[in-house]
């Protein structure tokens, strides 16, 4: 499988939020992460980082 995790970066720590991300699309809130099975997550963030050999997508919050 070629899916990612999803993390949000705190500080200089990556906390994971999201498992198995299929889609990250934009959403006037943010970003929409949706996962293979169809869950979904709205975060008010924006991509810091596509690690894709790594498969992380690391994201940093909005203030």
């Amino acid at each position: 499988m070629c899916e990612a995790h999803a993390y949000l970066l705190k500080g200089d720590n990556e906390e994971k939020i999201f498992e198995n991300v299929d889609r990250v699309t934009h959403h006037e809130q943010g970003l929409l992460l949706e996962d293979i099975f169809g869950r979904r997550l709205i975060i008010n963030a924006r991509i810091k980082e596509l690690a894709l050999v790594d498969h992380k997508i690391i994201l940093e919050e909005i203030d």
